[in-house]
């Protein structure tokens, strides 16, 4: 049985974003403006959310949905974290690394070296780069906040320009404000 995908294009600071979900959840988000950046495997035969009838289609419609809801909360500046179901398809030990780049902390950065070493696969930092070039899900699974060990960018699906303006957006998020209320007494 063939899995039913809804896909959606949106908007944002970046330029546009494909995404691409399943009743399962969020399958991948595209940088379709970016010529260089691989396509995601395989190319589903996707229906537009526009179109979607069927149960499958509805409901993966939905996951959608929210992930576009959710994305425009993040690009606000008011999300920190994503709740929505991720459905990838990758390796086993793909998997295991985009559950470590979900570990790495909102506004902070790990080299390739610290993500090998936090999945217990220290001299395996080639392949936690190759994964994490690999990721599908760019944003909600935070593979930009994944920096050279010497603090260097290094490749990013939509564009080293668009890792920095995710990190600056996230950096400038964390900063409090000069108008922020002063820390409790108590």
């Amino acid at each position: 049985m063939n899995t039913v995908i809804v896909e959606q294009t949106i908007p944002s600071p970046l330029g546009s974003l494909r995404l691409l979900a399943s009743v399962d959840g969020l399958r991948a988000i595209e940088f379709p403006d970016f010529p260089d950046r691989k396509r995601w495997r395989p190319a589903p035969a996707a229906t537009n959310v526009a179109d979607a009838r069927t149960p499958e289609e509805c409901a993966a419609a939905e996951v959608i949905a929210h992930a576009q809801a959710q994305l425009e909360e993040y690009f606000a500046g008011t999300r920190t974290t994503f709740d929505l179901p991720l459905a990838p398809e990758g390796t086993g030990f793909q998997q295991k690394v985009w559950m470590a780049l979900r570990a790495i902390p909102f506004g902070e950065t790990a080299s390739y070296g610290d993500v090998a070493r936090r999945i217990g696969h220290p001299d395996a930092v080639r392949a936690v780069g190759a994964a994490n070039g690999a990721n599908p899900i760019s944003i909600v699974v935070p593979c930009h906040r994944v920096i050279g060990a010497d603090g260097r960018l290094t490749g990013f699906g939509g564009g080293l320009p668009a890792k920095r303006y995710l990190l600056d957006l996230e950096r400038t998020a964390r900063e409090p404000s000069l108008f922020s209320a002063p820390p409790s007494r108590h």
